[in-house]
């Protein structure tokens, strides 16, 4: 008796991964804009300090290259570490002492960001990004010149 218990076919995965890249850049893009255009107007970042708004930055950027796919490891490895920075200083030791409970310390979104950006810094784009685009024409591009090589060597 051969049972598959695999709810979503092979081929689509890949897909899944394209999807899940844009919906995480999607949501650092949000922050970087409430951060660094006050919009929408939350209490929270009424007044944020100059790191908060470097951060805001950072998320703003590197969250629309995530969300078309452009640079897409290096961007999501450099948002990793922004989130394991904001976990440690913005929430773990946001009183001095330190908090070690994320549930506790208002921890999780940034806990799951960085390891969401950290899997994507080393899963890449997925077939739908610029990266992946780029890399077709790279590929094409090359095979031309190899099969123009090889006419001339002919």
């Amino acid at each position: 008796m051969n049972m598959n218990l695999d709810p979503l076919p092979v081929t689509y995965r890949p897909f899944i991964l394209s999807l899940f890249r844009c919906i995480t850049g999607l949501l650092l893009f949000q922050y970087g804009i409430a951060k660094v255009f006050k919009f929408p107007a939350l209490a929270y970042f009424a007044n944020p300090p100059p790191l908060i708004v470097t951060a805001g930055a950072l998320e703003l950027v590197l969250g629309a290259l995530l969300m078309i796919g452009l640079l897409t490891r290096i961007s999501a490895f450099i948002l990793a570490g922004e989130m394991a920075f904001a976990y440690f200083l913005g929430h773990m030791f946001k009183t001095g002492e330190p908090v070690f409970l994320p549930l506790v310390n208002g921890g999780t979104a940034a806990i799951l960001f960085c390891f969401a950006c950290l899997y994507l810094s080393v899963a890449g784009g997925g077939p739908v990004s610029v990266d992946a685009a780029i890399g077709k024409l790279r590929y094409s591009r090359d095979e031309e010149q190899r099969r123009v090589r090889q006419a001339a060597a002919e």
